[in-house]
C-alpha cells in the first residue's frame, strides 16, 4: 500500500514536473515541453496538438518545431464527422485499436468550455488509470496554452486556414479571446461569420462577482471603415463597463462615441446585464433583431422595445428595459446577416428547436454552418450569434456535463 501511495505522488509530481518544465521554457516551446513529457512517461509513438480553426470547421496539427517556426506545412483537416468531432462535441476521451501496434487516444483539451483543440497519441499501453493520466494531462495544456498565448503568436497562426485582411485582424482583436465560458450559474458560446468585405459584427461578454455583462454589435459599413467604427464602439463600451457604469451610461457612452468620433456612421446593438443572483436581467437595444428564446420547448421572438441604432442623432437616450429569464431558458442573440438575403432561407427557430439538447457550442456551429452553406460561398455581411444557456441563480461551483470541462 505504502509502495502504491510512493508512485502515485510520483506521477503527479512528474506532471507537477510538466507544468514547471512548461513554464521555465520559452512560450513556442511549451508544446514541445508537453510532448517530450507524454512520450517518456507513456512510451508514445507520437504526440501531437490539433487546433480549432477560428471558424470552428477545421483542425490544423502541430506536431514538429519546424511547423511553428515556419508557419507551413501544418496539416489541415476538415473537423465535421471527423472521431476529433465527436471527442469535441462530447468533451470525452476516445481510445481505440491502432491496427495491432497499440492505441490511438483523442483527448479533449479545453478550459472553462472554451475547445482550443484536440490531443492526440498513439501509445502502446492505454488502460484507465494511463487514460485518467492523459485527460490530466490535456486539461493541464488547456492551462499551458491559455497562458502562453499572451506572448507568443503561435497560437494565433494555428487557428488560421486562411489569408486574414487588416479588417478582419481589427475586427478578430476585438472579440473575447475565449468564444465560450461556462459558470454554474450560465453556459454561453458565440461565433461569428466574417463576410468577404468585413461588415464590423461584435460580441463580447465578461463575467465579475455578480453579473454577467453580454452584447452583440452590428457597426455600419465594410472593410477597415467598419472595423474601426467597431473599434469605436467595443472599446466605448467596455471603458464605461469597466468604470462600473450602470447600463444606461454603458449605452450613453458608445453612442457618443460614435457621434464624435464615428464620421456619420452608426451600428445596432443590444447590451445586457444578467444578474447571477436571479434579480432582474436588463437591456438596451439600439435598433438590434429581438433575439430568440428556447423556453419549455418552445421557440418564440423576445420582443422588445427597439429604440434608435447607436450614432444616430437623438436627444433621447436609450432606454432600460427588463429581460424575462427563467432557470433552463436558452437565449440566441444574432446579428440580421444571420438572415440578410440567402441566409433568409434558414430556419432559425427551426433549428434552435431542433438543437435544444445540444451544448450551445453545437448550436452556434449549427446555426452559422446552416447560413455559410445556404450563402453557398462567401456571405454578403457578418454573421454573429451567441447562445445562452441560463441555469439559475446556483451559489455551488461549476457542474461539469457533456460538453463541458472537468
Amino acid at each position: 500500500m505504502e509502495q502504491r501511495e510512493a508512485v502515485v505522488a510520483d506521477e503527479r509530481f512528474g506532471l507537477a514536473q510538466v507544468l514547471a518544465a512548461a513554464e521555465n521554457a520559452a512560450p513556442v516551446a511549451s508544446l514541445d515541453v508537453v510532448a517530450r513529457s507524454l512520450r517518456e512517461r507513456f512510451g508514445a509513438r507520437s504526440v501531437s496538438f490539433l487546433f480549432m480553426d477560428v471558424v470552428g470547421r477545421k483542425l490544423v496539427r502541430v506536431t514538429e518545431k519546424a511547423d511553428t517556426q515556419q508557419g507551413r506545412g501544418a496539416e489541415q483537416i476538415p473537423l465535421v464527422g471527423t472521431v476529433y468531432d465527436e471527442v469535441l462535441r462530447t468533451q470525452r476521451l476516445i481510445a481505440t485499436a491502432d491496427g495491432g501496434r497499440g492505441h490511438r487516444v483523442l483527448a479533449p483539451v479545453t478550459n472553462r468550455g472554451d475547445t482550443l483543440g484536440v490531443l492526440e497519441l498513439y501509445m502502446s499501453r492505454a488502460d484507465k488509470e494511463v487514460l485518467g493520466e492523459v485527460e490530466e494531462a490535456a486539461h493541464a495544456l488547456a492551462y499551458i496554452v491559455v497562458t502562453d498565448r499572451r506572448f507568443t503568436d503561435l497560437y494565433q497562426w494555428g487557428q488560421r486556414t486562411t489569408p486574414v485582411s487588416l479588417a478582419a485582424e481589427i475586427q478578430r482583436q476585438l472579440l473575447p479571446t475565449a468564444a465560450s465560458c461556462e459558470a454554474a450559474q450560465f453556459t454561453l458560446a458565440a461565433a461569428l461569420v466574417p463576410a468577404d468585405s468585413i461588415a464590423g459584427d461584435t460580441y463580447d461578454y465578461s463575467l465579475d462577482h455578480d453579473t454577467l455583462h453580454l452584447s452583440v454589435t452590428d457597426a455600419m459599413g465594410h472593410d477597415v471603415d467598419a472595423s474601426l467604427m467597431a473599434t469605436l464602439l467595443v472599446n466605448a463600451s467596455r471603458g464605461a463597463r469597466r468604470a462600473q457604469a450602470d447600463l444606461a451610461e454603458q449605452a450613453r457612452h458608445i453612442h457618443q462615441a460614435l457621434l464624435h468620433h464615428g464620421r456619420g456612421s452608426f451600428a445596432t446593438g443590444l447590451l445586457l446585464r444578467i444578474p447571477l443572483d436571479g434579480g432582474q436581467a436588463r437591456l438596451v437595444n439600439a435598433g438590434h433583431p429581438w433575439p430568440l428564446r428556447l423556453r419549455a420547448g418552445r421557440v418564440q421572438e423576445v420582443p422588445l422595445q427597439v429604440s434608435l441604432p447607436f450614432g444616430v442623432p437623438s436627444e433621447k437616450p436609450h432606454p432600460v428595459q427588463d429581460l424575462a429569464l427563467r432557470s433552463g431558458d436558452r437565449l440566441i442573440l444574432y446579428t440580421d446577416g444571420m438572415r440578410e438575403r440567402q441566409a433568409s432561407a434558414v430556419d432559425l427557430p427551426g433549428l434552435v428547436a431542433a438543437s435544444a439538447g445540444e451544448h450551445p457550442r453545437e448550436v452556434v456551429r449549427i446555426l452559422t454552418a446552416a447560413v455559410t452553406d445556404a450563402c453557398n460561398g462567401p456571405l454578403s455581411d457578418d454573421a454573429t450569434v451567441v447562445c445562452l444557456d441560463w441555469h439559475g441563480p446556483y451559489r455551488g461551483e461549476r457542474q461539469s456535463r457533456a460538453g463541458a470541462d472537468a
